[in-house]
């Protein structure tokens, strides 16, 4: 990668994380998780379709550990799976997006969009309300019961709403030359 390269890679990935950080405590007083979820959702896709893989796996693994920071987040033992649960999204937004690249197809973006939330709604569901809460945390049944609740359907719904909201952020951004042609959808 060359120098300018690089600078323009930091640069973009930094401001999608203050991005990131602002949306986070702008709705965190709204304690609305369907807010956040979407909008940080939306920024994780945004992320990954204009910078690529390395830019949103730096927005997925920080989204969890600044929401937990700025105190929105969940217990510090629940953010690893939160940051594979991002990182799934992203992954498979890129992976399966390069199967419909340049598509103007919207079935094909929305199987894409479907695809991705159920991937990281899958990952969120098994390794925090399978597994983390009866097994791991062993989590008295109250807030065993609030922490699966929140990291089950609400989980699909924001990845849904994020993408929605992603992909005509991502066509304004191509269209105004801050995507390369190719670059996503």
């Amino acid at each position: 990668m060359k120098q300018k390269s690089k600078i323009f890679w930091i640069t973009r990935t930094a401001a999608l994380i203050a991005l990131l950080v602002a949306a986070q405590a702008v709705t965190a007083p709204l304690g609305n998780t369907i807010i956040t979820g979407t909008l940080v959702n939306a920024i994780l896709i945004v992320a990954v379709l204009s910078c690529g893989l390395g830019a949103g796996a730096c927005v997925a693994v920080i989204s969890p550990i600044m929401a937990k920071l700025s105190g929105i987040g969940p217990l510090w033992s629940l953010i690893p799976f939160i940051a594979l649960g991002n990182l799934t999204l992203v992954s498979v937004w890129l992976l399966a997006g390069k199967w419909c690249r340049g598509s103007k197809k919207y079935m094909e973006q929305a199987a894409v969009l479907v695809f991705a939330a159920a991937a990281k709604f899958l990952v969120l569901y098994l390794g925090i309300v399978k597994l983390a809460v009866p097994v791991i945390l062993g989590l008295p049944e109250p807030q065993a019961t609030v922490i699966s609740g929140t990291f089950s359907l609400p989980q699909l719904v924001t990845a849904l709403l994020g993408g929605i909201l992603a992909l005509p952020v991502t066509q304004v951004l191509k269209k105004a030359g801050k995507i390369k042609e190719g670059s996503e959808f």
